[in-house]
């Protein structure tokens, strides 16, 4: 750990990544206990007001704070990535570890649901289900299952031909201990960037679907939402646009550096590629 932390603090790309997670995520949790105004106030005598000591980045058109409305879509991510990642792990660690039907109808599904971009399935879902915040969260953790089982199956499958494992498999343990004490600890690596990267896509999925109607509803805040309601009054208050604009660039910005700065430190063979 003392070692992660030292190349880390080298690595530009990575305290960049990880200073805007922070930040968003920060100011998502902080949102849940507290904000500078009720999301939900109306000031019908403050509308479109720009960016002020009183509203730091100014008011919408019904007079509500943005800034008090700039948690849901960090949050819809969070929830549904951890959702997708929990389900793709435990399919994908079967799938390595059973072998046969198991992995061949594991392999043949998620080539099936990648047939489709993730957003027509996010559309699709939520048309079926209703548009809500919880059917968005359910439509981008249902595409993000397939990706991290087979992410996941393809780590695994490489680690139960090492040495380690065969020992393992030959003083007895079951494929169910093999997977928890030597598998999935040798390949939280991967997860956890590929965590990152889905996280990225996420939070651009939701605002497609709030931006599409398909997401968060009324009153619920959202930055696609934010941004639907903004273009009608592009030229008066442009600050409108821009700002839920630019958290969903820096929000997927960030992630991604993160996800890039987390390879490259948790990935022996660049480092050593690097060091050459």
């Amino acid at each position: 750990m003392t070692d992660f932390l030292a190349r880390a603090r080298h690595h530009a790309g990575f305290r960049i990544g990880a200073v805007l997670l922070l930040l968003f995520v920060g100011t998502a949790l902080a949102s849940l206990f507290w904000t500078p105004y009720p999301v939900d106030e109306l000031q019908m005598r403050a509308k479109l007001l720009p960016s002020s000591a009183q509203h730091w980045l100014g008011t919408d058109h019904l007079g509500r704070d943005v800034l008090s409305r700039a948690q849901t879509s960090i949050t819809v991510g969070l929830i549904a990535v951890a959702l997708g990642m929990s389900a793709g792990v435990a399919l994908g660690a079967w799938a390595a570890a059973r072998g046969g039907w198991v992995d061949e109808a594991l392999s043949r599904t998620s080539d099936l649901i990648f047939a489709f971009p993730a957003v027509l399935i996010a559309i699709l879902i939520t048309s079926v289900l209703g548009a809500s915040a919880r059917n968005a969260i359910l439509a981008i953790a249902i595409f993000n299952v397939p990706v991290f089982a087979r992410v996941t199956r393809g780590a695994a499958l490489a680690l139960w031909s090492r040495d380690f494992v065969r020992a393992a498999t030959a003083m007895g343990r079951g494929p169910f201990g093999i997977t928890l004490r030597h598998v999935l600890p040798n390949i939280m690596s991967v997860l956890i960037v590929q965590a990152t990267i889905q996280f990225a896509v996420a939070i651009l999925a939701e605002a497609g679907l709030s931006y599409l109607g398909l997401g968060a509803q009324p009153p619920v805040p959202s930055w696609g939402r934010m941004l639907r309601d903004a273009q009608t009054y592009i030229f008066q208050a442009p600050e409108l646009a821009l700002w839920p604009g630019l958290a969903v660039a820096l929000a997927v910005l960030g992630l991604n550096m993160l996800g890039d700065g987390l390879r490259d430190l948790l990935d022996p063979r660049l480092r050593l590629m690097r060091v050459g």
